[in-house]
């Protein structure tokens, strides 16, 4: 088939991707230094596996494409707009994509233009959301988020309700993986009581995984039974100022 005129064919495309891929080679290797030193981190306190979920939020595309490239399969985003364009400049570019986390707080309205692109919701945490996830996106990978520190705005349920929750959710067909949780900002030893709980919860539930840990608290969260960190800033650098 020929290419309509002023459309790039796959050559041009393969070129421009690899014009890009040199552009970022210097941010490819201080990600992939990055991650061994996390790697490091993670094997001196842990025979488990521990999955890594390198957070771009905030980060212009060329970031996400440099964490893919250093060996991330899993990238996690906040914000809708930002995880669809990101997508799209995958898509565009003829890459694989990588297994997208959405680990913000999730609103219903935005479940319609995600579906078919997050690979694993990480923050449902109340029944609207879980029903338009389930109508949106059925049988979908997700975890319930679990308020750890009591303060408005982070998303996440009461304690108390996660059982309620969990069990809606596979009654809705969602695949329900197992629990997350952002821990008490401060010292990172404050958050080791809600942590303990949320993998003791997630345990008593029958989940398999325990998603908490950030960079600024993520040993405390591994001595915690973490299975999957969420990294941001250690991994790729802290985020530009948002425009």
């Amino acid at each position: 088939m020929n290419e309509a005129p002023g459309t790039p064919g796959d050559g041009d495309r393969g070129e421009k991707t690899d014009e890009m891929k040199a552009d970022i080679a210097p941010l490819i290797q201080k990600i992939s230094e990055r991650r061994d030193d996390l790697d490091l981190r993670i094997s001196a306190l842990t025979d488990r596996p521990v999955t890594t979920v390198a957070v771009t939020k905030g980060h212009p595309f060329e970031v996400a494409l440099a964490a893919r490239e250093a060996g991330f399969a899993n990238l996690g985003e906040n914000y809708a707009q930002e995880l669809v364009a990101k997508s799209k400049r995958f898509s565009e570019l003829g890459l694989e994509e990588p297994i997208w986390h959405f680990v913000g707080r999730l609103q219903s309205n935005k479940v319609r233009q995600l579906a078919g692109l997050v690979g694993v919701w990480q923050s449902l945490d109340r029944s609207s959301v879980i029903q338009e996830v389930a109508k949106r996106a059925s049988g979908a990978r997700v975890l319930i988020q679990v308020d750890l520190a009591g303060l408005g705005g982070r998303g996440g349920c009461r304690p108390e309700d996660a059982p309620a929750l969990v069990d809606e959710a596979l009654g809705a067909g969602l695949e329900v993986e197992g629990l997350m949780g952002v821990g008490p900002p401060g010292d990172p030893e404050d958050a080791r009581n809600s942590f303990a709980w949320l993998a003791s919860e997630a345990d008593s539930l029958g989940l398999p995984e325990v998603s908490m840990g950030m960079s600024g608290d993520l040993e405390v969260a591994i001595e915690e039974g973490s299975s999957l960190l969420r990294i941001g800033t250690a991994l790729v650098g802290p985020r530009p100022a948002r425009q």
